[in-house]
């Protein structure tokens, strides 16, 4: 129950646009503008410039990060990208067949369109979530293999 409910809340509010805004700045530039904040097990993300935002709520991803989660920068936002959409795409398969996957581990579909620039906080919660994810929930997403 207690799994359940830490998925169920998990992406409630995973990446919420309103608008697509193209934005011609350096990655360094956009990181400066992004907001992060972290209480307990809760960590949010938040790109006000670009309007979209993640929210990840579930025990021991915050503690997770900060003993396994690479340096912010060490991968490269298109890099980031590029293991985030085929793992995403996975993700909503399974979210939308519950009854062929473990239903309370995919209970809300990832709202993630390749084209649009969430920015590199955005991108690099979710990739560090969707690789927590896998690794400890044993589940394999497809595409590249997630490793430490």
């Amino acid at each position: 129950m207690k799994q359940l409910l830490a998925f169920a809340v998990l992406f409630v509010s995973v990446i919420a646009c309103s608008t697509q805004q193209p934005t011609t700045s350096s990655p360094e530039a956009r990181t400066k503008k992004e907001v992060a904040s972290s209480k307990s097990d809760t960590i949010r993300i938040a790109n006000d410039s670009l309007e979209y935002e993640i929210l990840i709520i579930d025990p021991g991803f915050n503690s997770w990060m900060l003993t396994n989660g690479r340096d912010r920068g060490f991968y490269s936002q298109s890099y980031l990208e590029g293991r985030n959409i085929p793992w995403v795409t996975e993700w909503n398969i399974r979210a939308r067949s519950p009854r062929n996957f473990q239903g309370d581990l995919y209970t809300m579909e990832i709202d993630y369109r390749p084209g649009i620039n969430y920015g590199y906080e955005v991108n690099y919660l979710l990739f560090n979530y969707l690789t927590y994810f896998q690794l400890t929930k044993d589940q394999r997403l497809g595409g590249p293999i997630p490793r430490l």
